[in-house]
């Protein structure tokens, strides 16, 4: 993979996070009740968001 595509990809990952995940209401809720292994568990697994993240991953590998 070019230096260049890897680059961009990480770029829209980060900018995703920023927008969504930081400060989400949802997980800092999840967290409080079920801690932060239940919060993580729901963001990669219900979360739209951590399954776009996903996709991402698997371009990058």
């Amino acid at each position: 993979m070019k230096n260049s595509v890897r680059k961009e990809l990480l770029g829209q990952v980060e900018s995703l996070m920023n927008q969504y995940c930081d400060g989400c209401f949802l997980h800092q809720q999840l967290k409080k009740e079920g801690g932060r292994r239940m919060a993580h568990r729901f963001c990669i697994s219900q979360c739209t968001v951590g399954e776009k993240l996903q996709e991402y991953g698997e371009k990058l590998t």
